[in-house]
């Protein structure tokens, strides 16, 4: 994965000054290049609103648009942020406050672009559905709309990585579900048994089946994927 970082001016500057400091270096845009054992997919910001039925509205997002983070043109920001007991830019690390599209630190301010470079055969996607505030940890709600199969992640490839890649369609394989609040929520997963093309939901000793359809409906939060090959065919049940 290349990983690509702008530092910016803080927006409390005079915009000449801002204008001076871009031309240094220190400035400039960066790009190294990293591994990856997962993709954390950022979810849009929960609603706090109710609607007229004095409910919290479950709002959703399709899968494709939280992959966009890795196209390698979306932008996301980190944003200084001081926090109570985080101490002062000398001498002192400090602590991380992450929210859904932003990256929180002390005292300086990037734009960082993310562009996948290679497609393995299994994909890990971790939904950041938790973040974590000086007093408690908030789940966010938001329902993923996803596809059991035939996931095609070609777009978000440059058009040299595409040359690369004849294989980039994936399939569903597991999709770990967490129900409930953050601190007394409980876990299920849903298992594709690839014998049968039967999916499966396991939660803890009881095993029961579930139709993709249902799958789908579910808080996601960890998620396999299988890269489909050119001699495989589909045995998911739909």
């Amino acid at each position: 994965m290349r990983i690509f970082t702008k530092k910016l001016p803080h927006p409390d500057l005079p915009a000449e000054e801002k204008a001076q400091l871009l031309l240094n270096a220190e400035y400039q845009e960066t790009m190294v290049e990293s591994t990856f054992m997962y993709l954390t997919l950022d979810l849009p910001t929960a609603p706090l609103y109710k609607d007229e039925k004095e409910q919290l509205i479950i709002p959703q997002v399709p899968l494709f648009s939280i992959l966009a983070k890795f196209n390698g043109v979306t932008e996301k920001v980190r944003v200084a942020r001081a926090l109570p007991g985080a101490g002062g830019p000398r001498g002192h690390r400090a602590r991380l406050s992450p929210r859904p599209q932003e990256y929180k630190t002390y005292k300086e301010n990037f734009l960082k672009r993310f562009q996948l470079t290679r497609l393995p055969p299994y994909l890990i996607f971790c939904i950041k559905r938790f973040t974590k505030n000086n007093f408690f940890v908030e789940k966010n709600p938001t329902i993923v709309n996803f596809p059991i199969t035939n996931v095609d992640l070609r777009e978000y490839l440059s058009e040299e990585v595409q040359a690369a890649h004849s294989h980039t369609t994936y399939d569903l394989i597991a999709n770990i579900v967490h129900d409930g609040k953050p601190s007394e929520g409980s876990y299920r997963i849903h298992v594709l048994h690839h014998g049968t093309g039967k999916w499966y939901e396991l939660q803890d000793l009881q095993v029961t089946d579930i139709l993709p359809q249902m799958i789908t409906l579910s808080e996601a939060y960890i998620q396999i994927w299988k890269r489909r090959e050119e001699d495989e065919t589909n045995q998911q049940g739909a």
